[in-house]
């Protein structure tokens, strides 16, 4: 007799599309557990190819509304629907995805007797730094759950200061990761010296912090050539420091590109820079750049070390002269670049996603099987 699938509900409370870093990580991670029926739901429009990952995709109905007066009676719609969907489907188990926000604690207040699996992410966890009220909500989550899953221990660490400590027994570090069999590093091994071809990819807010870059470039004794990838609120005024500084010849914009395109595009530059200088969950676009053979220049934050290691070289976070001097060393020593290059390949080999997958999966067995108990 063939075992029944265990099957799990999860979801993310936007466009079911690679829309950002969570959605694209569900998509690879979910795909890759093929031992595991999962339910999926999202926000209408649905990216019909990216929804392949799932064995089923349902879009929410309920009305977004963000947060403010309407919050509460809006996640208390949502709860309704989601409660709905639980009856309908009779998953064994949920993986809340992010902690604190609104389908995370719908699904958290419709689970009735189901075991719970908190995913964070990191925006969950920065919002819950920043407000009480949202430190409450992700308290409120991580109460309900079996297991708190963080891709390093330093997010690990920082729920369970959150939380006061009450919740350690719970916590579970599961690294990140990408499909590894699909990212391909250039047949052109860095020869010489000079300017360097570089690659900025992410979403352009104030903590990814893109401005360190632009103005590195101006900084740097050797004129660098830099692509921003990537799309947010900062754009226009990015683009104005880059007009400002007279380098906006060696500055260029794309727009976000699919995780495939991207890949694409990977192995066309000499390095990648990755500049958030607040909070950083994992940096996975580091890891991405790192299995496509690129060395990666990384600001120093809290968690960075832990997935990186000597596989990169850091700067000081928000400083674009510690960048500039990065970048430039990077440029002149073209057998310091060889070195990070074989280093980081080695380490984005931690990183597969199928070793991600394997490790939710026996954690989602082992909670759905104390539940029945």
């Amino acid at each position: 007799m063939t075992a029944k699938l265990l099957t799990i509900l999860t979801g993310i409370n936007r466009t079911a599309a690679p829309s950002s870093g969570s959605t694209i990580l569900v998509h690879d991670l979910y795909g890759a557990m093929p031992e595991i029926h999962t339910i999926f739901l999202g926000r209408a429009p649905v990216d019909q190819a990216w929804q392949a990952a799932f064995d089923q995709l349902i879009t929410l109905s309920t009305t977004k509304r963000p947060h403010g007066p309407d919050f509460a009676p809006y996640v208390d719609e949502l709860t309704r629907e989601v409660g709905a969907l639980i009856e309908k489907t009779q998953p064994n188990a949920i993986h809340v995805q992010h902690l604190g926000f609104a389908l995370s604690l719908a699904f958290t207040r419709a689970a009735g007797n189901l075991p719970i699996i908190a995913i964070a992410h990191g925006p969950d966890v920065m919002a819950a730094e920043r407000s009480t009220w949202e430190c409450e909500l992700l308290h409120e989550v991580a109460a309900a759950s079996a297991a708190i899953v963080a891709p390093t221990s330093t997010l690990a660490d920082r729920i369970d200061r959150l939380t006061g400590r009450r919740f350690t027994d719970r916590l579970t570090v599961i690294p990140w990761g990408i499909p590894l069999r699909d990212a391909r590093v250039s047949d052109q091994p860095p020869i010489g010296t000079g300017p360097l071809a570089l690659v900025h990819a992410g979403r352009l807010d104030a903590n990814k912090s893109t401005i360190t870059a632009i103005e590195a470039i101006a900084l740097a004794g050797q004129p660098h050539r830099l692509t921003i990838i990537g799309m947010g609120p900062e754009e226009e005024a990015l683009r104005e420091r880059a007009r400002s500084l007279g380098i906006q010849d060696r500055v260029a914009f794309a727009p976000f590109l699919p995780r495939q395109e991207l890949w694409q595009r990977l192995p066309e530059f000499d390095a990648f820079v990755f500049t958030t200088s607040g909070s950083e969950a994992f940096g996975l676009v580091a890891i991405e750049a790192q299995a496509h053979g690129l060395p990666v220049a990384y600001s120093n934050v809290a968690g960075m070390a832990e997935t990186l290691g000597q596989a990169g070289t850091p700067f000081t976070a928000g400083d674009p002269a510690s960048l500039a001097s990065a970048l430039d060393q990077l440029a002149r020593d073209v057998h310091w670049r060889k070195a990070l290059i074989r280093a980081g390949l080695d380490n984005s080999r931690r990183y597969d996603i199928t070793h991600t997958a394997r490790k939710l999966a026996d954690l989602t067995t082992k909670v759905a099987s104390a539940g029945l108990v």
